[in-house]
């Protein structure tokens, strides 16, 4: 694995973590198929949630959720249908959030939580 993607599994991991100490039930990470891939897939209750994680530095460039655009979003939106299609969740409500983490200079992250940050058109 590169630098950037070691990275990315660090902001993972933190993510994870943050979702864990929320009560949230973390049921799978790197969910991947023909359609793309969701970060971590979790639920809150009975709500499935589907989680994009970005992970940067610092938000010099840009504030780290800023980086989904809506072709993102599509991948994730159809791999999140997959998920539920594969294991017959339909019953289940469902959202989208992101998880923002920045490192900080002293080392310690800055954690974002985004809930219910997209929705998909219906149809």
């Amino acid at each position: 694995m590169n630098l950037r993607g070691l990275f990315g599994s660090r902001g993972e991991r933190v993510a994870m973590r943050y979702l864990r100490s929320r009560k949230y039930r973390i049921l799978t990470k790197n969910y991947r198929c023909p359609t793309g891939e969701v970060d971590i897939i979790c639920s809150d209750g009975e709500c499935l949630v589907f989680v994009e994680v970005k992970t940067r530095t610092s938000a010099v460039a840009g504030e780290p959720e800023e980086a989904i655009n809506p072709a993102k979003w599509r991948r994730i939106e159809r791999t999140a249908r997959h998920y539920v299609t594969r294991y017959s969740l339909e019953h289940r409500p469902a959202r989208f959030d992101v998880i923002s983490v920045v490192w900080s200079e002293k080392g310690a992250p800055i954690i974002e939580h985004f809930e219910d940050a997209f929705h998909p058109p219906r149809g």
